[in-house]
């Protein structure tokens, strides 16, 4: 069987890392890799006492500044919000029908999705584990829906393996199980573990291991009732005469380790993806949506900020109609908040300590790409019995998302048809959004045949060409942090930055909202203290 080329990505060695070794070593090493410690978030921000009249000018209407808007104003602080784009929420983003935007270089889509269909480009889930997302959905009004990530009969798929045959995941997940378990039981059987379990633990063990991998009376894992309840029945149990179900062949380990399709097992073990998983209801903006409303006309949008400079008593910044007309304007304030996107950031004048200039270049992005894919029906619940969550494979479009709202819906369906990070997101930047399109219908169909039959139109985007990002989220590496992280995090005069790319948890919303609490409250206390 031929050599396969999966991309490693830091979720795809946390995966192969749980498949391995168990969802506690797993974590350990997202955490060591800072990819996803739990939130420190523990309720609403105390910023107790009179700030005085004291300004601040926020810069970005993302998460970060919103929450900072909400909680500066309710604290006292005149506050005033610049906003590049036409619309309040940043990366937390929606699609729907009759949207257009454009991306850098010039190409202009059109959202051509049916009402109540959309696709959110940003973030799509919520662990249950965020609860500074969770609660300002909470307090704000904002419902929310469990999202499916973890769907046992979802697809595993490698070009190479079973003959370019998608497998189903419980297929996979049992076959692999019961492997293992058979080859732990027998070692425990042939005393192998004398000196590290007892006698009565390794009995204990057996019948743990039986039933932890489907193993029948003899401790194997083969063909039967107890290996087909878990990876399902050739012929399902049915109803009258010929209701009498036919089990199901396990596939060889040998086969199955060739495949490398275990490698995929681990993700839904994740901390960050464990179920279960939230969306709000209606799309992800509806939290930033909220937020813009409970703001009110703090935010000025089509604002393009041009320069940030300070002095010892004020910040001045100017910025200019991000559509191209009328003259510059400045804004004053006592303090700036800057929530701008490192990749952005980097470019414009400013004027900050030598430390934090060197940390604000010094971070790249991360390219990701999205592509939005309508069909006439929804075919993968009809056919295929795929209610929600994650399809994974080594074609370049990396992961199918199903949706986790409408089911059994006899109406039209958005499938997140393709998920890319690391070098096939570059790949797919460098094409047109057209191109982009027809590329996720290419690999896709390989997976789904129904593809190209039922497919209406499509929106593909790829972050590095977003004007107001060039980027998915901000890459650290712990080399990185060690000689820029505290720098970032630093008041430089009066100016001081948040957002997802100041916190241990980048590309998350939860990032963004605990890096902004921080970052005011640490302004707060300067404040209080002057």
């Amino acid at each position: 069987m031929a050599k396969h080329s999966w991309a490693m990505s830091r979720r795809h060695l946390l995966g192969l890392i749980g498949a391995a070794a168990g969802s506690t070593v797993m974590y350990q090493a997202a955490a060591s890799l800072g990819f996803a410690p739990g939130s420190t978030y523990t309720g609403p921000i105390d910023l107790t006492g009179d700030p005085g009249g004291a300004s601040v000018v926020i810069l970005g209407a993302g998460l970060a500044g919103l929450v900072a808007a909400l909680e500066l104003r309710r604290a006292g602080y005149k506050v005033q919000v610049l906003e590049y784009r036409d619309r309040a929420g940043g990366r937390s983003w929606t699609l729907r029908g009759g949207d257009v935007f454009t991306e850098l270089g010039g190409a202009t889509q059109k959202v051509g999705f049916d009402e109540d269909l959309y696709l959110n480009p940003g973030p799509w889930r919520i662990p249950s584990h965020h609860r500074g997302v969770l609660d300002y959905c909470t307090r704000l009004g904002v419902s929310l829906e469990v999202f499916t990530q973890v769907n046992h009969n979802a697809y595993l798929h490698g070009r190479n393996a079973f003959g370019g045959k998608p497998q189903r995941f419980r297929e996979v997940n049992s076959d692999y199980r019961g492997a293992v378990a058979e080859l732990l039981a027998k070692t425990t059987q042939q005393g192998k573990l004398d000196e590290a379990v007892s006698k009565e633990d390794q009995e204990k063990l057996l019948e743990s291991l039986r039933h932890w991998g489907a193993l029948d009376e003899d401790f194997k894992y083969v063909q039967g009732h107890e290996a087909s309840e878990r990876r399902g029945f050739q012929t399902a149990p049915g109803g009258g005469l010929h209701g009498k179900p036919t089990t199901s062949k396990p596939v060889a380990l040998s086969d199955l380790l060739r495949s490398g399709l275990w490698r995929l097992l681990g993700n839904g073990d994740l901390y960050d993806l464990q179920q279960p998983m939230f969306q709000p209801v209606g799309g992800m903006d509806m939290l930033p949506r909220a937020l813009a409303r409970a703001v009110g006309d703090l935010v000025r949008y089509n604002a393009k900020v041009t320069s940030i400079q300070q002095d010892s008593h004020e910040v001045k910044v100017v910025y200019e109609n991000a559509q191209g007309s009328g003259t510059p304007a400045t804004v004053s304030a006592d303090w700036c908040l800057c929530t701008i996107p490192l990749s952005i950031l980097s470019q414009i004048d400013k004027n900050v300590g030598t430390e934090m200039n060197r940390a604000i270049d010094a971070i790249p992005y991360a390219s990701s790409v999205k592509v939005g894919l309508q069909f006439k029906r929804r075919f993968w619940e009809q056919d295929d019995g795929i209610y929600g969550g994650v399809s994974y494979t080594d074609l370049p479009l990396q992961h199918i998302g199903y949706p986790s709202t409408g089911y059994g819906s006899s109406g039209k369906g958005i499938l997140l048809g393709a998920y890319i990070w690391g070098p096939h997101a570059y790949e797919f930047t460098g094409l047109t959004p057209e191109e982009r399109v027809e590329r996720a219908l290419e690999f896709g169909a390989q997976i789904h045949p129904q593809y190209h039959k039922e497919f209406e139109n499509g929106v593909a985007v790829a972050w590095h060409r977003v004007p107001w990002s060039l980027g998915c989220a901000g890459m650290w590496t712990e080399e990185a942090r060690k000689e820029h992280y505290e720098h970032l995090c630093q008041i430089d005069g009066r100016i001081l930055l948040a957002g997802e790319h100041v916190s241990y948890l980048p590309a998350w919303q939860e990032g963004a909202i605990l890096s902004s609490l921080d970052a005011i409250s640490r302004l707060h206390r300067r404040v209080m203290t002057r």
